[in-house]
């Protein structure tokens, strides 16, 4: 999809799976179960790694890496990573492109989920994957990251950024701004802190990648917030915020980890906010 300078494509990292009651928080199974997927024998539902890559004459940016595969087989098996089909390599060798031509990599926020792909094991050493790239980041929620609540401790590994860091290639922001010509930054901080969505306009489109603040599809309607979330009540106030926005100006909303659709626009109806048209990126 062309918008503006860029050329969009989404880029699927890799499979996993995640508890869907930690997913869906208060919501009960019945509802959840009902409006994305019943989940395993463990309870597990069908997630996925989704990247955004856009592409002008001078850059080449990516939003988030997925997973990546430094897991240890017991965590790879608690969290059901799959990279059988998908990886963040095929898919950009699929368009003709290796990880060296990646100039921009756009941290959303760096859970695993979203930083595990930026560094890979060579030999004994962890080191970034995209060598020719600037990485960005919030100075707030790379502090938090650094120091952790006990309840979003598992979700951090520093090995995902610090040898980026040391390498010189981490640039941190602060606050809502312009990053690059057509694409912006957004903060949000119920999910964790200062988590960045990212914004992608032309005078006829935008394109939005919010990550964890709408991980999913399902996720649209307001009271749908996830137990991870740190601050469960500020999701919501920001959802409400939010969604207003989304649907008055029909925004293409890029949905990174579900299983199941992709990208969409959001509408509202008597019955509250609701999924729309299903878009082909």
């Amino acid at each position: 999809m062309r918008i503006g300078d860029y050329e969009v494509t989404l880029i699927e990292t890799g499979d996993f799976a995640l508890d869907g009651g930690a997913m869906f928080g208060v919501v009960p199974k019945p509802l959840w179960s009902k409006s994305y997927n019943s989940g395993d024998e463990l309870n597990r539902i069908p997630m996925t790694a989704r990247c955004l890559l856009a592409v002008s004459d001078t850059r080449k940016i990516l939003i988030d890496t997925g997973c990546g595969y430094k897991m240890n087989p017991k965590q790879q098996q608690i969290y059901k990573l799959d990279n059988s089909v998908k990886t963040l390599e095929n898919s950009l060798s699929q368009l003709g492109l290796t990880t060296d031509d990646i100039t921009d990599v756009v941290f959303t926020h760096l859970h695993f989920d979203h930083a595990g792909g930026a560094t890979y094991r060579n030999g004994n050493e962890i080191v970034p994957r995209f060598q020719n790239a600037m990485h960005y980041v919030q100075k707030g929620h790379l502090a938090w990251a650094r120091n952790p609540s006990e309840k979003d401790r598992a979700s951090f590994f520093i090995e995902n950024w610090e040898p980026i860091f040391a390498n010189g290639m981490l640039t941190t922001l602060e606050g809502n701004g312009e990053l690059f010509k057509g694409i912006s930054v957004e903060c949000f901080n119920g999910h964790t802190a200062d988590l960045q969505m990212v914004v992608i306009r032309d005078n006829q489109k935008t394109i939005a990648f919010p990550a964890d603040v709408l991980p999913t599809s399902a996720h649209i309607p307001l009271p749908y917030i996830m137990g991870y979330d740190n601050f469960p009540l500020t999701t919501l106030s920001e959802k409400k915020e939010l969604l207003p926005r989304i649907t008055e100006e029909e925004w293409i909303i890029i949905f990174e980890h579900d299983a199941f659709t992709k990208a969409g626009t959001i509408v509202h109806t008597e019955k509250g906010y609701t999924l729309g048209t299903v878009i082909a990126i």
